[in-house]
Parts: C-alpha cells; structure tokens; sequence
C-alpha cells in the first residue's frame, strides 16, 4: 500500500476514563467517515490528572483496560487501523506504570505496542513540576511495526527530543513515524513544530502526531496543533489550535524513498571522534 489516509485526532483529555473514551470514540468515527484507514489519538488518551494519587486507583493491568477494549471494539467495526496514542497500564513487577501505545489492525487484534523511553522530568516555567520517572518505568526497547499500511515506529511526546531514537527507526525501515503527545503550553509554543519538523527532514518519514490541547480538568495546559508532515518537512495537515477535533491528510508513501535519495543522510553516518585538547 502506497496510498494511505491518516488522521490525527485532538483530543482534551479529562480525569474520568469513561467520558474521555466516548470523546475519543466520537472523533474516531468523524476520522474514518472522511475516508482515515490511520486514525492516531495523543498520548494519555484515557486519563489526564496530575493530581497526587488521583489517577493511581483507575489505572488497570492491560488485559482490564476499558479504552484498550473500546478501541479494538471500534478498530474492528469501522476496519480500521488504530494508534492508541498511549495509556498508563500498571506492571506486575513494578509499583509504577507503563506510559504504553498501541497499534490495533482493521480486525481489533494488538499488533504492536512501544513503552515510553524517555520519562519526562523537568521543570518548564508554567507553575508545574513533571517527574514522571517517579509514576512510569521506562520502556527498554523500540517499536518498529511493520503492517500492511507501512512500517511504523512509535514513539510518545518527550522521545520527540531524542533524535537518535528516530534515526534508528528510520535506518530499520520506518516510514511512518507517530508521535502522539501532550506537549506543555509553555514547551509547545517554543519547540513543538520546529521539533516534529526536523525529525520529519532527518529520517524522511512522514510524521504522525496527535496531541492534548487545552486547559484540562487536572490544571495542566497543553499545546494542541496536532501535526502531519511529509518527509520533505512540508506540514500537510494542522489541528486549529487547541480545540479537540479531527484532521487528516493524504500520504504516499512511494515518497519516503524520494525524499531519502534527494538527501541520502541516513546512509552517510561517520564514526568519529571527540577532541577535548585546549592546545593552540
């Protein structure tokens, strides 16, 4: 397949699992009745809250999560693919969580998912202190799904920063990179599409990022303008703001190989080495 229709959908996450599930059901459905095969939600679809201890006692295991459920439900009805941006899922060998994405195929079966890598601790100047190392194990490995629509990598919001993440996925094979986030207001304004750009012009992937926007029950503010960008760089498709709502785009993905043999960087890698002499 060559040809794909992706959508991304904006979402504002709340502190209850059930209406965030129904909003998210909502605009998947607008997505796949404008003709989306790919329909991505942000990271976090199910559950936004902050708060000490208020999100703990609604996290469940994997295999009892109701948004997992929903969406293979919803995949299969509308025989579509499914990027589950991300849900906290609680570990047996672990007090914290996974931050974990999932991609669910046409027929409602799990068929990747990718534990967040880099966790999220910093302080950005809008009243907030994020440390979610505290609440979320790491993931350990990448995630490149190869599918009938192409070969995926995922990611999730703060890996955006690591660029060598997404040059192994892209030297492994992906053309499509996802990347649903929930970007700070504060961060978003400053990096979030000069960031989702480059990553794009580096690997020559398209680029997939749904993403939380707005003032959410918790008190946290995110960014929104989820984006979907070609592998020239080029933003095809962009979310109004910070409302919750749906947006799409056409890509082929025969240009993934045009943009990598404009700008063959992924072949060119050096090994070199680092000098720390002072000498005149």
């Amino acid at each position: 397949m060559t040809g794909l229709r992706a959508a991304c959908v904006q979402m504002r996450s709340g502190t209850e699992v059930a209406p965030n599930i129904a909003a998210a059901s909502e605009l998947v459905r607008q997505a796949a009745a404008a003709g989306a095969m790919f329909i991505a939600t942000p990271e976090m679809t199910s559950l936004l809250d902050i708060r000490p201890g208020m999100a703990r006692p609604k996290i469940v295991a994997q295999g009892d999560d109701a948004t997992l459920a929903a969406f293979r439900v919803l995949a299969d009805e509308l025989g579509v693919w499914l990027l589950l941006g991300s849900i906290a899922v609680t570990l047996e060998d672990d007090d914290r969580f996974a931050n974990r994405s999932f991609l669910i195929g046409p027929d409602g079966k799990i068929i990747a998912q990718y534990d967040k890598i880099h966790m999220f601790d910093v302080e950005v100047g809008d009243g907030q202190t994020y440390r979610e190392s505290r609440t979320y194990r790491p993931g350990e490995a990448t995630t490149l799904a190869c599918a009938a629509i192409g070969r995926i990598g995922m990611t999730i919001c703060y890996d955006l920063r690591f660029p060598a993440l997404y040059r192994t996925l892209a030297q492994a094979g992906a053309q499509v990179l996802t990347v649903p986030s929930a970007f700070t207001r504060v961060t978003g304004e400053a990096h979030w599409h000069v960031l989702l750009r480059a990553r794009a012009i580096e690997t020559g992937c398209f680029v997939i990022a749904p993403a939380q926007g707005g003032k959410h029950e918790d008190g946290r503010e995110t960014y929104g303008h989820s984006l979907i960008i070609s592998p020239w760089g080029e933003i095809l498709a962009e979310a109004d703001g910070d409302e919750p709502g749906v947006i799409w785009a056409d890509l082929d993905l025969d240009e993934v190989a045009k943009a990598r043999a404009r700008i063959p960087s992924l072949g060119n890698d050096q090994v070199f080495r680092l000098d720390t002499s002072t000498d005149a």
